[in-house]
């Protein structure tokens, strides 16, 4: 199939703008749905990949698992289909960059921004992970970046291509550099494949090269299989250790040592994210005072057997009472109750960093779970409270976020805006008497509409009737009416033209036809006019031109002249009387003669001559000559 060109209509759906860029595997365009009045990235298969038949089953058996995938950090799929002997699949357009211009841009990014992308790219892995799809080419040419720095994955479950793509030159190279050891062996994808290819992310984004790289693609998957990636610290030094160590232990080469799925990942790397947050500035390593060195007499001699014998005379009395001090500090301990240790605040510490420094502080640790819209893993809760003192060994209790709950997205299309704000504000409370726990934070979107009037809401993303996490960006569309577009001037084009004018126009139209000297099939009238102002999808009235029929001309001969130029009149001709002298009394006003005659084919509004006779002059030359009746007057 050649290069889809601008203007052109896909499956009478989606008409091209222009192309943004290509894959390994299809072309991407900006196109227009002309349905819904919005605009997608329409992905266009290459033709070697329509004609596999197996590939083809799959990228349609996939595309529909990432249609179901609604998350503010995945790219919504929103339709697929063919088109001219291929495939192509409709998907949210993103104005923004990939992750990977990004990089080209940037180099390395600073850790905290590294940690933001991760967790974001890692939600949505989660997101899809739960509900059974498997990305397979994560890679940050797969991740878009706004300029707020929100990150949406795209090719969900359909990025992979055939087998036969890793045969052609150039072609795998994109993927290969992130792809997991099981797929470089050709093994399934599993969830923790996802997770190496994050991992490799990562590593690019802190070190601003790839832990593998080479000529081809076997070369980058054997370094997969065998060689360690070179540490992260030897290529930045002021790499926090806690990161380092969650990126490095995802590139693990058996799945099973890697994180045990992408939450435990996301709990990782914010636990990093607090160590940053208390790291001093600097601190690479502790400070640590000398030993001091033991006390000798004089110039380093050993002392004297007089002074070395008193000691040994001294040293029982002194170990007594040693003994005995330790035995009254054990009674007051006893009596006391034990010693009193201040309670360290692990407030918003993730779960392992607040485990491990209590439990150093000399506690016991018991943790309990529960919904919060803290990130999952966070404390949000210490018993006792930071700060308390309280019993060496005893046992302080947290409670850890495990993430915002999930509620289901209200279905508000034809409500005010006021109202659907309110019901996505709101969704999931009931009675709920905290409130942090349920709704969502709205964006209002102008969009025009056709179907809604204005002010109304059109649709949401996420859809209405998916779920979504609390407290999550929900996109709320609402009408500003339908789009308004000017009507193009079509008259005198032919039909098939102007119609197609109107279809790109966003514009209906009806046609009548009237008969015209015009040439048959042209557009001489239009209503409105071009130029007009009228709402999209609007019809605009089409006058075409069609051939004028021919008139038989009736036989006329021997009627009255009144009666013959009734009779022609009423077949839609012009009657022309020619008079013509006639001795005959009774032919005085008949009409003798026509022309054209009667029978023939003519056209509307022709002209037909008719003779009528009408009596001859009399001759004033003949008769006898006037007389004079002598008053002066002439008398015949």
């Amino acid at each position: 199939m050649a290069e889809v060109t601008p203007d052109t209509l896909v499956d009478g759906r989606y008409r091209v703008l222009n192309r943004l860029g290509s894959g390994g595997m299809a072309d991407v365009y900006c196109a227009e749905d002309s349905h819904l009045g919005r605009q997608v990235a329409l992905k266009v298969l290459y033709r070697r990949f329509a004609q596999d038949a197996e590939f083809v089953e799959r990228f349609k058996r996939e595309a529909q698992s990432a249609a179901g995938l609604t998350h503010p950090n995945v790219v919504n799929v929103f339709d697929r289909g063919e088109h001219d002997g291929t495939y192509y699949i409709a998907m949210e357009y993103l104005p923004g960059r990939t992750l990977k211009e990004v990089i080209g841009e940037r180099g390395v990014l600073d850790q905290e921004s590294v940690i933001d992308i991760g967790v974001q790219i890692l939600r949505a892995a989660s997101f899809a992970h739960r509900r059974g799809v498997v990305h397979r080419d994560l890679k940050p040419h797969n991740v878009m970046l706004d300029d707020g720095g929100n990150a949406k994955v795209t090719d969900f479950g359909i990025a992979r291509a055939g087998a036969s793509e890793m045969t052609e030159a150039g072609s795998i190279m994109g993927t290969a550099q992130y792809l997991s050891p099981e797929q470089a062996q050709g093994q399934p994808a599993i969830p923790q494949s996802d997770l190496y290819s994050v991992g490799i992310i990562l590593y690019e984004l802190l070190t601003g090269r790839l832990p593998f790289d080479g000529e081809s693609a076997v070369a980058i998957a054997v370094q997969h299989l065998n060689d360690p990636p070179p540490p992260i610290s030897s290529l930045r030094p002021d790499v926090a250790p806690e990161l380092e160590a969650a990126v490095m232990r995802a590139l693990a080469k058996d799945p099973a040592t890697r994180w045990a799925d992408a939450d435990e990942f996301i709990r990782a790397l914010e636990g990093a994210r607090a160590g940053l947050a208390t790291r001093p500035l600097g601190q690479d390593t502790a400070a640590f005072a000398p030993v001091p060195a033991p006390v000798v007499a004089g110039n380093g001699a050993p002392p004297p057997p007089e002074e070395e014998e008193g000691r040994r005379w001294r040293w029982p009395w002194i170990a007594l009472g040693l003994t005995a001090l330790l035995i009254a500090l054990a009674a007051v301990l006893l009596v006391a109750g034990g010693d009193k240790v201040e309670v360290e605040n692990v407030l918003g510490q993730p779960e392992a960093v607040a485990v491990d420094r209590l439990q150093d502080d000399g506690f016991e640790v018991d943790v309990d779970r529960q919904p919060d819209l803290a990130p999952v893993g966070e404390v949000i809760h210490q018993d006792p409270g930071a700060g308390t003192e309280a019993d060496d060994g005893s046992t302080v209790k947290l409670v850890v976020s495990t993430g915002a709950p999930e509620v289901t997205v209200p279905t508000v299309a034809g409500f005010s805006e006021k109202k659907a704000v309110r019901e996505l504000s709101k969704a999931g409370c009931g009675t709920r008497e905290d409130t942090n726990l349920c709704g969502f934070k709205v964006e209002v979107r102008d969009e025009a509409s056709d179907r809604f009037d204005e002010g109304d809401a059109i649709r949401t993303s996420p859809q209405g009737g998916t779920s979504a996490e609390v407290g999550s960006r929900i996109l709320l569309f609402v009408s500003t009416g339908p789009q308004q577009v000017e009507v193009p001037d079509v008259i005198d084009l032919e039909r098939e033209s102007a119609e197609a004018t109107l279809n790109r126009a966003g514009l209906g139209f009806t046609i009548r036809e009237a008969e015209s000297t015009a040439d048959p099939g042209t557009v001489i009238a239009q209503d409105p006019v071009g130029g007009t102002v009228v709402d999209k999808g609007s019809r605009v009235e089409l006058t075409v031109a069609k051939e004028e029929e021919t008139v038989e001309v009736p036989n006329v001969v021997g009627f009255s002249r009144d009666t013959a130029e009734d009779t022609l009149r009423d077949a839609g001709l012009r009657p022309v009387v020619v008079e013509e002298e006639t001795d005959d009394p009774a032919a005085v006003d008949q009409v003798l003669r026509q022309s054209p005659g009667s029978g023939a084919d003519v056209e509307p509004r022709s002209e037909v001559q008719i003779m009528v006779g009408v009596p001859p002059e009399e001759d004033e030359g003949s008769g006898a000559p006037p007389s004079d009746t002598g008053d002066g007057l002439l008398v015949p």
